[in-house]
């Protein structure tokens, strides 16, 4: 498949930032579908070290792909002064993510500053898991309160095909067995389920983590960016991977934990867990979505589906004050409108530029 792809560092204009006169500060921030800003998703880093097929194959993402250079990264205090920002809107979880967040080099000290000057952010992480045995002391020792791993398989044979470097799956499940000795349990475990690739695992994977403490969640296959290749085809809908487990290991609906939460939860009814199921394509929740994206290079995105943002950056390093920034991001938010899971068609889809996930994060 020929792959129509503008690197987003150098092809990408920004956004004007909407008219500031007058946004009211002092009050958590809500668009124009009164939906609140509650997340934020700050991309440490455009790089990862694995190739999943999904989110960066090899043949767009390779030695010829021009990432970002580190001038053109936020700084550690940057982050730590627009999530104290977004804080102040109604910001009350905090999540870090890539690429792949453990190649940012010191990143349990951005970890530590995030925890220290915003206590009260429920502060996680998502990650391939392949560093996560090395750093997970260190990540917990510094603040981080939750943490999310990607496994998309446990055959290692399909493991190793999806993530396109030949990693193996062992050392990924002993990662997830590391973070939680080291007091980062419950872990949420991320399959993104693709039809006729792993979507035959998808009990075992249930199977494996039932019981466990931990919590699977399973993900349709998205038309994130414009490199995967995503057809509506290849997606299972998230009613078909609930009725494949409930009639193997049978399971109720749950109560979400919060507003906003994007993955439905689902219980067994022997009590012994939970998993979720996250239906971005077959049943959208743009009605709820509460997050804002804050790409590598310091632009904020509204949307994970969106093409262009907003450029923190500049403002930040043009001189802005701290109400300058603050206002900014309330005039964004405020005249969000973003539903495009709700609209979403196979043409549309096909036909319609986004940003890569790797450099906004998922």
């Amino acid at each position: 498949m020929e792959r129509n792809v503008i690197p987003v560092s150098v092809a990408r204009p920004s956004l004007a930032i909407p008219d500031r006169a007058g946004i009211d500060t002092t009050a958590p921030a809500r668009d124009t579908r009164q939906r609140r800003l509650r997340d934020l998703r700050i991309s440490v880093t455009d790089r990862c070290n694995f190739r999943c097929t999904y989110c960066m194959p090899k043949d767009v993402f390779n030695d010829d792909y021009p990432f970002l250079p580190r001038t053109e990264l936020l700084t550690f205090d940057e982050i730590v002064r627009l999530a104290t920002v977004f804080h102040s809107l109604g910001v009350e979880k905090i999540r870090l993510t890539g690429g792949e967040p453990l190649l940012r080099r010191n990143i349990d000290g951005l970890v530590r500053m995030l925890a220290t000057a915003l206590p009260g952010v429920d502060l996680t992480l998502t990650t391939n898991g392949s560093a996560l045995a090395q750093r997970a002391r260190a990540l917990r020792e510094a603040g981080l309160r939750r943490l999310t791993v990607s496994l998309d398989s446990l055959d290692d044979a399909t493991f190793r095909a999806m993530n396109d470097v030949d990693f193996p799956v062992a050392k990924v499940l002993e990662a997830i067995d590391v973070a939680a000795s080291e007091g980062l349990a419950p872990v949420k475990v991320n399959m993104v389920v693709k039809k006729g690739i792993n979507d035959h695992e998808v009990v075992d994977m249930a199977r494996r983590f039932k019981g466990a403490g931990h919590v699977v969640r399973f993900i349709e296959f998205m038309d994130v960016g414009a490199t995967n290749g995503w057809r509506m085809d290849d997606v299972v809908p998230s009613a078909e991977i609930v009725r494949r487990i409930n009639a193997a290991l049978p399971c109720e609906p749950a109560q979400p934990n919060n507003p906003g939460e994007v993955a439905r939860r689902w219980r067994y009814k022997d009590g012994s867990g939970e998993f979720g199921v996250i239906s971005s394509v077959t049943e959208a929740f743009c009605h709820s979505c509460n997050r804002a994206r804050l790409s590598t290079d310091g632009h904020v995105y509204t949307c994970l589906f969106a093409d262009q943002g907003y450029d923190l950056k500049s403002l930040m390093r043009g001189g802005a004050s701290d109400q300058d920034l603050r206002r900014a991001v309330a005039a964004i938010w405020g005249a969000r409108e973003d539903r495009y899971s709700e609209i979403r068609t196979a043409e549309t889809a096909a036909r319609r530029p986004k940003v890569e996930m790797s450099f906004i994060g998922g």
